[in-house]
């Protein structure tokens, strides 16, 4: 019945619907095994992608041709370009999406992908053989075998359900959670653990009175997440958001349910997400606060229903709604479903190879929150990594890996690996060093060439990246190159607030002055109107952060220059650190634990002193 599929991808979430596309599109013969077909990409907790480094995140797997930002841009509703007010690094786009099309535009997507085949099945163990993975065992009792199997299982390993003191299996409200993959890779020698994560009561925005909440209106500009030229829909079109908040009258209501609370009671056992805490979590950690900040945000163009982002809880479901009606603009609200949280099997990523391909066990990929993360969008880069190396598995090529000086997905990979994680991992922008050379408008830039290389991204990718590179090349060199008269642009600086020029001066000397932007300058200047006017609005933004910050993005590529050189040193896998007798005790448990692969990696290890890197280094060169 079934073939030898070169890559089987278990579970149709984000990473798994990311991890399927990618080795199809690479030539692969996959096969994308999940428990329903309804279901696929489902957005279980907030419909909604991007955000703080998380946009950075989608914008890359889109640069690599994954298919995350094209889906986004083809059903949001609202979109925004967060932190503005700082610097580009900082920039994060972010888009509420359409739940339901969301999850019908992936499916679409994928049905249209060559080499993709589906099956609806639950898979409860593995076949492996001689430390290899050489298929799955389906709850049908069917073997399907393949070169190469990706595991995105998210919250379904043993997941279980609570909701104050009720407790139930489920992998997410009303699905079944999956059971036998974890006691057989633990019985064979994997390390598993338990983690949480939660989400908010569903309600129905007809009951709610929006007069009493604050309006959160989309961007004017809608930039959007893919780099291919997507449809989009216009400002106008956007749905607005809204802001409301709690109060201690609310507070004092939820602290009704602590005693019957299963984080409280210790019936949850996990960890849950640091930056994502419960509500309850929330009032009993930061007591001194009177109120919290909630998201009143829809769930697509064509449904009442209303996400409260914010409100993610546990707490029985009488003082869950009990709490709800004491928030300005709730008095007469109607739940569609209470918030519960859930709990499930993970398994520590410092099991794994970058290539995410397990240790123990060639030819097994593990994605997404089996590996401890939490967000759709980290799940969605694991996803693509993952899928792109069960292809290169498959067909005996080296593996693909990302650096942290080349990718925000480079860092995530890294952090996992060398330091593990006890919590659900989540994105920052302040996670990663070089974060001024990895922002989300250069994500293409960075990374369309080497996904084109390897046949994932397009040729109509990479020769709209050759047009834009070479058009922000030469967008600088004009401004480098033009010299404006003071008579020119002296009105301009007197209505931006900027000091007169008293003679000519470069552009490229200008657009260095605080709050002065090359667009303004151009629409200021009547005779550089035509002289830029083949240019869009993207590249002269890409162009003057590269003029603007030119220093700050030198001194991050010296420090690029100087870490590839201990990552440049490379630590055999046969290496034994009990023999380096002059290291400390915890650097050797770390080390034998990790297995770092180079001196770069072996140096980010959480507890490693340079000292022990040093020792390390002159072993070595022994």
């Amino acid at each position: 019945m079934f073939p030898i599929y070169d890559v089987i991808v278990v579970g149709a979430g984000h990473a798994g619907c990311e991890a399927a596309a990618a080795a199809a599109n690479m030539g692969s013969k996959v096969l994308l095994v999940t428990m329903n077909l309804q279901t696929i990409a489902q957005m279980s907790c907030n419909p909604a992608m991007g955000g703080i480094a998380k946009g950075q995140i989608v914008r890359e797997v889109d640069a690599l041709g994954g298919y995350s930002g094209i889906v986004t841009d083809q059903s949001m509703i609202q979109f925004r370009m967060l932190n503005r007010s700082k610097g580009p690094a900082m920039w994060s786009p972010r888009a509420q999406s359409d739940r339901m099309l969301f999850s019908q535009k992936w499916r679409e997507m994928l049905e249209g992908t060559t080499n993709l085949s589906f099956y609806q099945d639950t898979v409860n163990g593995l076949l492996i053989k001689d430390g290899r993975c050489q298929g799955v065992i389906t709850g049908m009792g069917n073997e399907i075998r393949a070169k190469s199997v990706v595991l995105t299982n998210g919250t379904f390993l043993n997941g279980i359900i609570h909701i104050g003191e009720k407790t139930f299996g489920g992998g997410r409200m009303a699905e079944k959670s999956a059971t036998g993959i974890t006691e057989q890779l633990v019985s064979l020698g994997l390390e598993s653990d338990r983690l949480k994560t939660g989400t908010p009561p569903r309600l129905d925005g007809r009951s709610l009175d929006y007069s009493k909440m604050d309006e959160q209106k989309g961007d004017d500009e809608i930039v959007g997440f893919s780099f291919l030229d997507v449809e989009r829909i216009t400002p106008a079109e956007q749905r607005s958001c809204w802001i409301a908040y709690t109060n201690e009258t609310v507070h004092d209501s939820l602290k009704t349910g602590f005693d019957r609370s299963p984080m409280f009671t210790g019936r949850i056992e996990g960890t849950g997400p640091r930056y994502c805490p419960s509500i309850e979590d929330k009032i009993n950690r930061f007591a001194d606060r009177d109120r919290h900040q909630l998201f009143v945000e829809p769930e697509g163009f064509n449904t009442v229903e209303i996400y409260l982002n914010g409100f993610s809880t546990s707490l029985p479901e009488d003082v869950q709604y009990k709490s709800l009606i004491k928030i300005p603009g709730f008095e007469n609200v109607r739940m569609f479903r209470p918030g519960y949280a859930i709990e499930y099997d993970y398994f520590p990523p410092h099991q794994l190879h970058y290539s995410l391909e397990t240790k123990l066990f060639s030819g097994l990929f593990f994605a997404g929150q089996i590996n401890g993360t939490t967000g759709y969008e980290e799940a969605a880069c694991q996803g693509i990594m993952a899928g792109i190396n069960a292809h290169n598995k498959a067909h005996e090529k080296e593996p693909f890996i990302l650096q942290r000086s080349e990718a925000y997905i480079g860092v995530l990979i890294d952090d996992l690996i060398t330091k593990g994680t006890e919590e659900p991992y989540r994105m920052f922008t302040s996670r990663a060093e070089f974060r001024t050379l990895l922002r989300q408008d250069n994500a293409d830039i960075r990374l369309t060439e080497l996904g084109y290389k390897m046949g994932l991204a397009s040729e109509e990718r990479y020769q709209a990246v050759k047009v834009k590179k070479d058009n922000v090349d030469a967008i600088v060199k004009k401004f480098n190159d033009t010299s404006i008269e003071p008579s020119s642009i002296n009105a301009y600086f007197e209505s931006a607030g900027s000091a007169a020029l008293t003679q000519k001066q470069k552009l490229g000397q200008i657009i260095l002055r605080p709050g002065i932007g090359a667009k303004d300058i151009i629409q200021s200047v009547p005779s550089l109107k035509e002289e830029f006017a083949s240019y869009n609005s993207l590249e002269l933004e890409q162009a003057e952060i590269q003029m603007k910050y030119a220093v700050y993005l030198d001194k991050e590529k010296e420090m690029v220059t100087k870490m590839a050189q201990l990552e440049g040193l490379e630590i055999p896998a046969s290496f034994d650190f009990s023999k380096v007798q002059s290291i400390s005790a915890e650097a050797k448990e770390k080390f034998k634990k990790i297995q770092p692969r180079t001196l770069g990696q072996a140096s980010r290890i959480s507890g490693i002193n340079p000292s022990d890197v040093q020792i390390l280094m002159v072993y070595m060169g022994r």
